[in-house]
């Protein structure tokens, strides 16, 4: 990546050695989106350790956990605190700006001198404060990348050492093992938050909270009262546990869940109506790609039985699938 930047009208007024804003160019502001619902459902623990750890001097924290367990998630939990006003007094006003990773690789032009984005990003926050860095799949940028190791916990010693400027990372738990173990430097600067993944009923009750977001989001909502629709969470959720999930695909609570849960209501979206189903629940499990198709099989027949009164009460007839209809899907 190269960029070639002088165009005068991109002036920053905060920075007036660099006329190139990286914050608003290559960030977002998670502090500043809209939620409809506190994204970080039932991680409290995993918000307030990152809290602490935020408020320790010299400190900054990193996540680590599998792909899809809601790393980001809780960041956004956080973002979502601030803006109510529900954090620490220290903690009050900050602002969370989010990176990927790839971003912040590459190099560019400013004014005729081509140095790396992120070294552009270090010179832009030595004049902005209350500004908390948010830098997914982080480890790429300290070895894990093909441009090579960065030593990144120097790049941002000089910020990170005022205080008002803290940095969030998030990894994975193989990319930590292999890449930042190594990285000393970094490990000093940045404390270790192990995300676990959710169990079973923590996973429903995710599902449960993301309801209000996604009827939101598509405009449709559920057919049935509180009680039906938390069954249906809870056999998504039974449907998506861990042996029941194709190796390989990085399938993990919540995320292997909300997957089902979305396409249900991309099936109602097809059909263009406005409410959800038990048809459609039982055709995004019939659908899904991340669930081993004899496991499907055996899921879709105790769907069956368990809505059976439920089906017969609201006229649904749900087909019999066979492995066929699985692999020719």
């Amino acid at each position: 990546m190269n960029e070639n930047v002088d165009n005068p009208g991109l002036k920053h007024s905060s920075t007036p050695s660099v006329n190139f804003s990286v914050i608003e160019n290559y960030g977002e502001d998670l502090t500043d989106k809209v939620y409809i619902t506190n994204p970080a459902i039932a991680r409290e623990e995993e918000l307030k350790k990152l809290m602490i750890v935020l408020l320790t001097p010299e400190k900054s924290g990193l996540l680590v956990g599998k792909p899809g367990i809601g790393k980001t998630a809780i960041v956004e939990g956080l973002a979502y605190l601030i803006q109510k006003n529900e954090v620490p007094n220290a903690l009050k006003g900050y602002r969370i700006i989010k990176f990927s990773s790839n971003s912040l690789t590459g190099t560019m032009t400013v004014n005729g001198k081509n140095a790396m984005i992120i070294n552009y990003l270090v010179e832009e926050i030595k004049h902005v404060e209350k500004t908390i860095l948010f830098i997914d799949e982080i480890h790429t940028l300290i070895g894990g990348g093909t441009a090579g190791p960065m030593d990144l916990a120097n790049i941002l010693k000089p910020v990170l050492d005022r205080g008002d400027i803290k940095a969030i990372g998030a990894t994975t738990t193989i990319e930590f093992d292999t890449y930042i173990v190594r990285d000393r430097a970094f490990l000093r600067r940045f404390e270790k938050i192990t995300v676990e993944e959710p169990d079973e009923n923590t996973t429903v009750k995710i599902l449960m909270g993301t309801l209000p977001k996604i009827q939101k989001q598509t405009g449709v909502g559920f057919k049935y009262t509180n009680f039906i629709i938390e069954e249906l969470m809870k056999t998504i959720v039974g449907a998506t546990s861990e042996y029941k999930r194709i190796y390989g695909l990085a399938a993990m609570y919540p995320d292997v869940s909300l997957s089902v849960l979305t396409n249900a209501f991309s099936e109602a979206l097809f059909a263009n109506r406005d409410e959800v189903t038990i048809t459609d629940v039982y055709n995004a499990i019939k659908n899904s790609k991340r669930i081993y198709p004899d496991t499907i099989i055996k899921e879709l027949a105790n769907f069956r039985e368990k809505f059976k009164v439920i089906c017969s009460d609201y006229g649904i007839v749900l087909p019999v699938v066979t492995l066929t209809d699985i692999e020719t899907n």
